[in-house]
């Protein structure tokens, strides 16, 4: 059985592990941008985020309360902007199911769940942004029926 919960402070040792996954899919399609062996957040810097209503983290847990995935997502609102609309959105910043699970649809749950906590907030839209390495993501990502809405492109000097 899992089940999709906001994260909670026991989770921090599962988070963790996955977040070390994702750095490492990061670093060995871009080492000249990722570090190996690091992670995005400091232990301090999680527990903030688990505690921050505008920056929820959704967890996909098992019986054992064993962590098999997380979304953390962000509210963005640019209210009064110059040229932008005040719309609501709900950003996905990372979401990552452990890989040794992959194929058992957890990762579709953790979207389908963030989806239905962005309507219940009100929100206009669910964005995230992905990584052209990481082709993988790229596919489950259109899977689910997300479309591009920006393209960020580079040249290495």
């Amino acid at each position: 059985m899992i089940e999709i919960r906001r994260a909670k402070e026991q989770d921090m040792d599962g988070i963790n592990n996955l977040l070390m996954q994702v750095c490492l899919v990061h670093h060995k399609g871009r080492p000249d941008l990722f570090k190996y062996g690091a992670k995005k957040y400091t232990d301090d810097q999680l527990r903030a985020i688990i505690h921050d209503i505008q920056r929820p983290i959704f967890t996909a847990v098992d019986e054992n309360e064993t962590v098999l995935g997380y979304a953390f997502c962000i509210f963005q609102q640019h209210i009064d902007d110059n040229i932008l609309t005040d719309i609501k959105t709900l950003y996905i910043d990372d979401l990552c199911v452990d890989e040794n699970l992959r194929g058992q649809h957890i990762g579709r749950r953790l979207y389908e769940a963030v989806l239905s906590f962005a309507r219940e907030q009100h929100c206009y839209n669910v964005t995230l942004n992905v990584w052209s390495l990481n082709e993988s993501a790229m596919k489950f990502y259109q899977s689910c029926g997300l479309k591009p809405q920006k393209v960020g492109m580079e040249t290495i000097l």
